[in-house]
């Protein structure tokens, strides 16, 4: 189930990885939308190809991507696309690799696909519904079955390298003791890292996009991970609302915390 769905994810995000990563190797102007994020023609070239082939193959499902206009085709059809062309886009300027290609499939509510491709790292990480979690190389086309890691308290916790918080430093003042390592990250790498067992924990108290959270959701949840809103409930892909106001991702249930005990949500 969903294999033709996966196959074509994946083939779109390892074309687009190739177009970004010619202009990630040259020089290219940044320019700003009007919330002052940036943009860049990898973003744009990115989106072609990727809503060109999924259009191609399946022509009636609807499509939720950052670089398109939200034509809100989600709430007229059964299933919808949510695409990130280039997460993290910042880390993409900054050329620190730190990027990613995010494509996500929700059929009737439930994200059933999830693909991110790091490109400057040659990783793709993929999974589908009930079929596990799995990590390719592109340099050997090895792959591996993926899972969470199996550790508790204290964790290795993931931080944003490109959003840092007032939230997160007090996070992280107030769970010293739980926390064996501290480390920085850009973009959905996060997820696929805490996905294959690398990292533990990972807490995100700022703003974000449903097309930042949905292809990692399900290669965490795929994975044995939980990725839920701040106050435990799951990410609703069908409101309105394209926001995410909070969300975090843990191993364990173990690892979570208790985040009333240190401010008001």
């Amino acid at each position: 189930m969903y294999e033709k769905e996966l196959n074509c994810a994946i083939e779109a995000a390892e074309t687009a990885g190739r177009e970004i990563m010619k202009i990630y190797m040259a020089s290219f102007e940044v320019s700003y939308k009007s919330d002052e994020s940036p943009v860049t023609s990898a973003d744009i070239g990115a989106n072609h190809i990727i809503l060109e082939k999924l259009q191609a193959s399946f022509p009636k499902d609807g499509i939720l991507s950052e670089e398109s206009e939200d034509d809100e085709s989600r709430f007229t059809q059964k299933r919808f696309w949510v695409v990130d062309p280039l997460d993290g886009t910042k880390e993409f300027i900054k050329k620190n690799g730190e990027f990613s290609i995010n494509i996500g499939l929700v059929d009737g509510g439930e994200v059933v696909v999830g693909v991110i491709y790091i490109p400057d790292w040659d990783l793709l990480y993929y999974a589908s519904k009930g079929k596990g979690a799995y990590k390719k190389s592109l340099k050997d086309n090895s792959i591996e079955s993926i899972q969470v890691s199996k550790r508790l308290k204290p964790y290795r916790l993931l931080i944003s390298r490109s959003h840092p918080s007032q939230k997160t430093q007090l996070f992280l003042a107030e769970n010293a003791e739980m926390i064996a390592s501290v480390t920085e990250m850009g973009s959905s790498i996060k997820g696929c890292l805490i996905a294959d067992g690398t990292y533990d924990v990972y807490y995100n108290f700022g703003l974000s996009m449903k097309w930042d959270t949905c292809a990692m959701e399900c290669i965490v949840s795929e994975s044995g991970g939980i990725l839920r809103k701040l106050n435990d409930a799951p990410i609703d892909y069908l409101e309105d609302n394209k926001l995410n106001r909070g969300f975090y991702i843990v191993n364990n249930w173990n690892n979570r915390v208790d985040l009333t005990k240190i401010f008001e949500m």
